[in-house]
Parts: structure tokens; C-alpha cells; sequence
């Protein structure tokens, strides 16, 4: 980086912390500090939903698995797409909560203040380790960029990690979601301008490199990469490695993703309790959320352009997280404009536009539902948000440690998206269900908090002999695919990166082990033999399973041709051991005399998917029958409040809640089902519209991402 790009990067902060002082004076009670005085429009609440659902990790892991997979790649973010949608009807209900937390709601909806507690919990664990990672991907994905990993002797994340969390602290901590909300409008252009900034200036390096820049304009780029990348790459579904992202597996985590965001703790504010009125958040959270999607295209084609130009690198030979990084630099740092420090700011821009509301709807969990209900009810609105501001800056503090300590980045992050389980089944259904109650709740937590995630680490610590037990310890068979094509000109370059990151290494074999296998070797449009693996996993371990007498050996079980593809599929042999966690949500399938042998990696993950999402569901209506009911006219309260539109004047909202109150029987023709327990209301025009033009939306934008990618094939 230049000193331009440094100026950028000094200038983005400056900006940020002078919001956040700004803000600060605007902040009189807890309302204003967790929710901005509810007084949000389109504008704030679309950027709101964007800068706290874009995450620094996430153009970086497009990054990578477009490096490895191709166009299908993209599926590893764009999982959300479908669940966009059903955000135009759930962001209505955030707003009609009209709460300050989502403990708030546990506590109203199933009269327990011990619910509320134990969703604070909760979200400290989920953000605490949620934000780590996004702060350990800045530190490690900053690296090309600065050019450095150290400075000044010190390694680059112990400087990184503190300054950004100091940043997030100033303007989050003292300004509250005004603050935020402000912050992520300008960042959220930034992010933007991070999805596309590369798109022109690499296929216009295309064009210089292996084109002709005098008689060719940019667009040409395209053709020019359709040359120079093999067409296996630009498969939607399918891909080099095998098909990482097929149709299935993408249903399945399009599901377990729509089941769990609507218990992630920041969906109260960014999800439409924050807005001026019901439209405001509708349109906040669903357009938000559809730039992403775009800005999730861009990120697709800046990787496909990358593996078109940058093929021929050591670096990313040896570590494909540096796409993005060494794209920027490669691209953007001889212009030396101050677009690679542009290009940090906007990265930057990613983690902490999530990082303040975090914050934010964390401490107000800890000062509402465990401060103010057990600690000091009586406490005034300046002493709880003081409690807010200190409770903000620990957390970050605390997902700093986390970020600076903790080794395994990824594993974090899996477990931060799994957590919602635990909570997801007592929301969905609560919502629409007047016979789930309290008690059953707290046994579907517990049941869930030890089913998914407490009993698979405790059983093999209890019976190691499971580890080892051949029922158990059984692998899906290795489909070794063989086909021949010819060369591209990104095949050529990928073995001579490999050649080259394999002498950087000098010998250690944790670097050699990094880089992988070698991949084909042949000249341009010569005849290479691609080699496709896939299977071999174990079934009922997290973390694989080893050979007990060394390397795996195999048996041959089939070998077959199709077309011009040989197909070799083989069966591990001898005895294994057990690696991690046991797969309780796999063994239920066993008892059923399920075959494993030939499944695939995806479709076993995606065999995941009724245990998760259909257990919890099923814990709680059995148990709501055996427990005893909630409070029936508090339940007739809760109901009659979420049939009540949302004014948005304040005092006109309050008489209109309190006629609900006074007789909930008179909005009883609102519901689907009249006479039932179930509260579902009738859709209305709006809610149904909405819904089918967001799903129209969502193949709108899978063809932009089809059609770009086509360009010039």
C-alpha cells in the first residue's frame, strides 16, 4: 500500500468515530439508544438490514469457493436468496413486537422472565463468536493488501484486531443505533463499491494482458476469460470440484437458514423494529437484503475473473482465502489512486457495519433482561444505558480476545450459525400457536442445546469405544471420476503456481500439505487427464475418521465408463477411528436400515436437515400438550398486540393498542382459522403481493448471475 491508500484508510475512521459523537448527543433514554427513537425510513432501515447481513467473511469465502468450484461457488453465500422472501412478512412482526430485544419478546410471549435470561445468554455466546470471526478474516485477509504480516515487528491481527475494535467501540458504544444506523449507510456504499470496484479495472487487465487494448474495450474481458478458464467453471449447480453445491444441498441450507435468522438477536432492530411503520420495515429489510444478493453476484464474477488472471499465483496456489486480496493489490495498487486503501476501508466497512449492531442489540439483552429483571428494576433510563455502553464496549473486547486466541476460525463460525436451534422452534411456533407455553419451552431448549450440541461431544468422552466401533466408524464410498480435455490457458498456469508454491515451501510438509495435490500438467489445448474425488467421508464423526495401521487402504467395489468418463468407486478397508464430535442427527437414520455407502458429501449434509429443523418442532408440541397452558388473557393481550398495524405516530399507536386491549375478541375475524388455537391471520393483499414479486426478484437475480457469467462464452 502507498501512502494515498493509508490517507484513505485514516480518513474512512476519522469519519466514522465523528458519527458516532455526533450521535451520541441525540441519546436521552433506552429507546433512543437501542432503537433511534423508532424513527427510521426506507433509506437508514435498507442499509441497516445490508450492513448488518454482509459480513467481511463473506465476499472472501465467495472468493475461495469461487476459486475452487466455479460459478456454483456463489451458492456458499447466495444460500440466503430464497429466504429473502419471507422476510416481507416477517419483518411486520418485529415491528409489531414493538420490544427492545427479542428477550423482550420470550418474556411477553411465554410469561417467564428466565426465557428472556437465557436468549441473552445465548446471544453473547452467538456474537461473541460470530464477531471473532469477522475480525480474525479482516487481520488475515488485510494481509496482501497491507503487503506486510507484520508491522513494526508485531504480527499484523494483534494491531488490526485492537484499532478496529476501538473504532466500533467509539462510535457503537457512545452513539448507540443512531450511530450504526448512520455509520452503515455510508459504509453499506462502500460494500458496494467493494462488489464491483474489481469487476471493470480486472477485465480491462484481462484485456492488457492477453487481449489487445488497442482495438479492445473491457468487455472483451469476458471473451478472454471464457478462453482462458475451462467451462466446468462457469456450471451454476455443478462444478471442478464435484459438485460442492447441488440442487439438494442447497435447499437444505436454504431451509435450516430460514428456520434459524429469525432468532438472530439483531433481527429485532435491522429486521423492522427500528423503522418509522410496518412499510418502512418491509422495504428496509427486504430490499437490504436483495442488494446483497447483487452485490453476492459481483463477488461471483470478481472470483471468476481472478482465476482467469491470477491463476499463475504461488500465493493463492497455496491459499485461495487471498483471492480478494491479491486481486486488489495485483489490479488496483499500480493505478495507485488510493484504490487498494479504498478497497481495505471497504472490506473494513463489511465487518463493522454487522459489528455495531451486534453490539448494540447485545448489550441491549444484557441490560433489559438480565440487568433491569434481576439486578436493578428500579434503575433509571441514564443508569441502564450506561449499563448498555459498558456492557457494548465488553463485548467487543470479548470477541477480540476470542478473535486473537482461538485458533480454529472456521469451526467458530459453524458453530455461531448453528446456535439458532436452540431457539428457533419456541419462535416459529409461538408465533402462531396459543397452546405452546413456558415449561414446554424450556425442555425444548434443554433438549436441543444437549441433543445438537452438548451430548455429541459428551458421548465419546463417556465411551471411548464407540470411536473405534466398526458400526460406527464407517465411511460414504471414494468415487474417483477420470475424464480428458484439453488445456486452458488456467490449467497451465495452476500447474506452474504449484511448481513454484511447492520450492517457496522449502521442504515443510504443513505448507505442502496446505497446497495439495498437483494439479493436471499439460500445454495449451494439449490433452490433460482431470482427476475428480469425492466420498470418502465418515458418517457418524464431525472430523473424519483415521486408519488405525496408518494410511487408508481400499477395496474396489466398481468401475464403470460413461461417454469419456471413467468411474472408479472404492471402499475403505480395515479398522478406523472416530474424529470429533458424534453425529446424533445422523444415527436416527440408521435405525431405519438407512444405506450410506453411496451418498455424497453435500447429500449427506443435507440428510441433516429433518432431524434439525423437524425435532425441535416436534419436542415442543408434545410437550406444550402435557404441560400446563400460559395465562390465557395475557395470551389474548400478546395476540391482540400483534393484530394491531402499527401507527407511526407514537400516541396514535398507543390508543389503537389499548382499544385492542380492552376487548381482543374484536380482531378475532383477522384470523385464518377462526374458533382455533392457531393464530394465523388472513394474508392481506400486501403481505401476498409483496411476497410473490420478492420471489420473482430472486430468479431475477439467479439470471443476472447466468447471463454475466455468459458473457462472451
Amino acid at each position: 500500500m502507498s501512502l494515498i491508500d493509508y490517507v484513505v484508510v485514516a480518513a474512512y475512521f476519522v469519519v466514522m468515530i465523528a458519527i458516532g459523537i455526533w450521535a451520541m448527543r441525540r441519546v436521552n433514554d433506552q429507546e433512543d439508544y437501542f432503537m433511534g427513537g423508532r424513527g427510521f425510513g426506507k433509506l437508514l432501515q435498507t442499509f441497516a438490514a445490508f450492513g448488518a447481513g454482509t459480513g467481511a467473511h463473506e465476499p472472501i469465502q465467495v472468493g475461495r469457493t469461487g476459486w475452487t468450484s466455479g460459478l456454483s461457488g456463489v451458492w456458499s453465500a447466495l444460500m440466503w436468496l430464497f429466504v429473502t422472501p419471507v422476510y416481507w412478512i416477517t419483518a411486520v412482526w418485529y415491528r409489531r413486537m414493538r420490544h427492545l430485544t427479542l428477550g423482550d419478546w420470550f418474556v411477553e410471549r411465554y410469561q417467564s422472565k428466565s426465557l428472556g435470561a437465557a436468549y441473552a445468554v445465548f446471544a453473547i455466546v452467538f456474537y461473541m463468536f460470530y464477531l471473532s470471526t469477522m475480525l480474525s478474516a479482516i487481520a488475515k485477509f488485510a494481509a496482501p493488501l497491507v503487503g506486510a504480516e507484520e508491522i513494526f515487528g508485531v504480527e499484523l491481527k494483534f494491531v488490526l484486531v485492537p484499532g478496529l475494535a476501538a473504532v466500533v467501540i467509539v462510535y457503537g458504544v457512545l452513539g448507540g443505533l443512531t450511530a450504526a444506523y448512520w455509520t452503515d449507510l455510508i459504509q453499506g456504499i462502500f460494500i458496494i463499491l467493494l462488489s464491483v470496484l474489481l469487476i471493470p479495472y480486472g477485465l480491462w487487465e484481462l484485456v492488457k494482458e492477453y487481449g489487445d487494448p488497442e482495438t479492445q474495450g473491457f468487455l472483451d474481458g469476458f471473451r478472454i476469460m471464457h478462453e482462458r478458464v475451462s467451462a466446468d467453471y462457469f456450471n451454476l449447480f455443478t462444478g471442478p470440484s464435484a459438485g460442492e453445491f447441488p440442487l439438494q444441498y442447497i435447499v437444505a441450507l436454504t431451509v435450516l437458514a430460514l428456520v434459524g435468522i429469525v432468532v438472530q438477536p439483531h433481527f429485532i432492530a435491522t429486521g423492522g423494529g427500528s423503522a418509522k411503520s410496518e412499510n418502512e420495515a418491509r422495504i428496509g429489510l427486504v430490499v437490504g437484503n436483495f442488494l446483497k444478493r447483487l452485490c453476492t453476484v459481483g463477488w461471483a464474477i470478481t472470483a471468476l475473473i481472478a482465476l482467469a488472471l491470477l491463476a499463475g499465483s504461488p500465493e493463492l496456489a497455496k491459499d485461495p482465502d487471498y483471492v480478494w486480496g491479491i486481486a486488489a493489490k495485483e489490479i488496483l495498487g499500480p493505478l495507485n489512486l488510493g484504490l487498494v486503501g479504498l478497497m481495505l476501508a471497504c472490506l473494513m466497512a463489511a465487518m463493522m457495519s454487522s459489528a455495531d449492531t451486534y453490539m448494540i442489540v447485545s448489550s441491549a439483552l444484557i441490560t433489559r433482561n438480565i440487568y433491569v429483571a434481576y439486578i436493578n428494576p428500579d434503575g433509571t433510563e441514564r443508569e441502564n444505558v450506561r449499563v448498555a455502553r459498558w456492557t457494548g464496549l465488553a463485548i467487543i473486547v470479548g470477541a477480540s480476545i476470542v478473535a486473537l486466541t482461538m485458533a480454529d476460525v472456521f469451526a467458530q463460525f459453524l458453530l455461531a450459525i448453528q446456535l439458532p436451534i436452540i431457539f428457533a422452534a419456541p419462535f416459529w411456533v409461538g408465533m402462531y400457536w396459543r397452546r405452546a407455553n413456558a415449561t414446554s419451552v424450556k425442555i425444548t431448549i434443554t433438549f436441543s442445546a444437549l441433543f445438537f450440541f452438548v451430548l455429541p461431544i459428551v458421548i465419546p468422552l463417556i465411551s471411548p469405544s464407540l470411536t473405534t466401533d466398526s458400526k460406527w466408524t464407517t465411511t460414504t464410498d471414494r468415487i474417483t471420476k477420470t475424464l480428458t480435455r484439453p488445456a486452458t490457458a488456467a490449467d497451465v498456469a495452476k500447474h506452474e503456481a504449484w511448481v513454484q508454491a511447492i520450492e517457496n515451501a522449502d521442504g515443510d510438509q504443513d505448507t505442502i500439505n496446505q497446497i495439495g495435490a498437483e494439479p493436471p500438467s499439460g500445454a495449451l489445448g494439449e490433452e490433460i487427464e482431470i482427476v475428480l474425488r469425492s466420498g470418502d467421508k465418515a458418517i457418524f464423526w464431525s472430523d473424519g475418521v483415521k486408519a488405525v495401521d496408518g494410511e487408508p487402504t481400499y477395496e474396489q467395489v466398481s468401475l464403470v465408463t460413461d461417454g469419456d468418463m471413467t468411474i472408479l468407486t472404492e471402499r475403505r478397508t480395515g479398522p478406523q477411528k472416530g474424529v470429533g464430535q458424534f453425529n446424533l442427527d445422523i444415527v436416527i437414520y440408521r435405525f431405519f436400515g438407512f444405506d450410506f455407502s453411496d451418498v455424497t458429501k453435500a447429500t449427506l449434509e443435507s440428510l441433516k436437515l429433518p432431524t434439525r429443523v423437524l425435532l425441535p418442532f416436534l419436542v415442543l408440541i408434545i410437550a406444550s400438550y402435557l404441560t400446563p397452558r400460559g395465562n390465557s388473557s395475557q395470551l389474548d393481550r400478546y395476540f391482540a398486540k400483534m393484530k394491531t398495524e402499527v401507527h407511526p405516530d407514537p400516541a396514535i399507536d398507543r390508543a389503537n393498542l389499548e382499544a385492542a386491549y380492552r376487548d381482543p375478541s374484536q380482531l378475532d375475524h383477522r384470523k385464518l382459522f377462526p374458533n382455533s388455537e392457531l393464530e394465523i391471520q388472513k394474508p392481506r393483499p400486501s403481505d401476498w403481493i409483496g411476497f410473490i414479486g420478492s420471489v420473482a426478484i430472486c430468479f431475477v437475480i439467479v439470471g443476472i448471475l447466468v447471463w454475466l457469467a455468459q458473457i462472451g462464452a
